[in-house]
């Protein structure tokens, strides 16, 4: 297959690197993405947006990752609009997607209960009472929890699988904050009886479709972020190691280190071609399933080990915290959770290779 980017990608791609380089302050950059219409890509004619899917949301991503940014673009986008406007009834599009376009609002999703990444079981449940149901349970690793004006919940109900869309400021809902590598707005949440209607579900709640399609929009959107992490930390070790010298040398003409930063670019090409195959196969609408655990096992497995190698050939400049690198190492460790890690990843690709 050829994934040459067309050419609607590669001027989104184009704009958003452009946008995003015009500051380093996270909130500017949101700004800029938003004031550029890049987060309002997925959003039909009649709410502002231009009627694009996810091989075009991909690209967004995948900028924002290569330098690094510290903006909610993989919880807005990934985890919050394109699930709404796939799945959401049209009150729901209309209330929730033009203000998260806008960088007004965020929406996220609560994807991980305690030992259990992106869980297709949920232990929360939801019990039926006073034409309504009340939910409870327990919500890990929720980006921006706090910060949004909604998180996507899956729920466990008598009738099958749904996602409803619960205000974390609603009765009986507990968020508090936890710790990743990365230091970015992460959340557990936890629900306590919390009412929820029937216009606050997600279309299909019976059949556990909705959990599946924000599952795959959530792995697509993490392949790209990923992507573009690595091809950043790999563009700032190749540009370090060609200017740093040692020796009277430029570090990047030693055998050693040009093995160690071919090893990077490997990685990185491998990652990249996962990723675009499996985000090219859910916007066709063909079965993306194991592609999409395939690619994802490789950004667990890979980046991180990728990620050493870029410290190590930056020596001590990349630990410094004035210096870049260690926003993308950090990025790729949270982003590694937030696939489930290698071993669930790979579990998940037997379990399904073997029916």
């Amino acid at each position: 297959m050829d994934f040459t980017p067309d050419d609607t990608q590669a001027e989104i791609a184009s704009l958003a690197a452009q946008v995003l380089g015009k500051s380093d302050e996270p909130g500017q950059q949101w700004h800029a993405l938003a004031e550029a219409g890049l987060l309002a890509l997925p959003l039909p004619a009649d709410l502002g947006g231009d009627g694009l899917g996810v091989e075009h949301v991909a690209p967004v991503l995948t900028e924002v990752g290569r330098v690094a940014a510290a903006v909610p673009a993989y919880a807005v986008l990934a985890l919050g609009i394109l699930p709404i406007e796939a799945l959401g009834t049209p009150q729901q599009r209309a209330e929730f997607l033009p203000p998260a376009a806008a960088g007004e609002a965020v929406v996220t999703a609560a994807l991980h209960e305690p030992s259990a990444p992106l869980t297709s079981i949920p232990g929360t449940s939801g019990v039926a009472a006073d034409g309504a149901w009340t939910v409870t349970g327990v919500k890990t690793q929720v980006p921006y929890a706090a910060e949004a004006v909604r998180i996507l919940v899956p729920v466990a109900l008598p009738t099958g699988t749904g996602v409803a869309l619960v205000d974390p400021r609603a009765d009986g809902v507990q968020v508090r904050p936890a710790h990743n590598a990365s230091g970015t707005p992460e959340y557990t949440v936890r629900l306590d009886g919390v009412r929820v209607t029937e216009a606050d579900f997600l279309q299909d709640r019976t059949s556990g479709h909705a959990l599946q399609t924000v599952h795959r929009f959530a792995l697509a959107g993490a392949l790209a972020l990923g992507d573009g992490l690595l091809a950043g930390a790999l563009a700032l070790t190749a540009k370090h190691v060609a200017e740093r010298t040692q020796f009277g040398r430029p570090l990047a003409t030693f055998q050693a280190v040009a093995q160690q930063i071919a090893d990077v670019y490997v990685a990185s090409r491998t990652v990249h071609l996962a990723a675009v195959s499996a985000v090219w196969r859910l916007a066709s609408g063909l079965d993306a399933d194991t592609e999409l655990d395939i690619a994802a096992y490789w950004l667990a497995e890979e980046t991180p080990s990728a990620l050493g190698i870029c410290h190590h050939l930056h020596g001590g400049v990349g630990v410094d915290r004035s210096y870049p690198l260690h926003r993308y190492s950090s990025a790729v460790k949270d982003l590694g959770r937030a696939v489930g890690g290698a071993a669930h990843r790979l579990g998940r690709l037997g379990e399904r290779v073997a029916g």
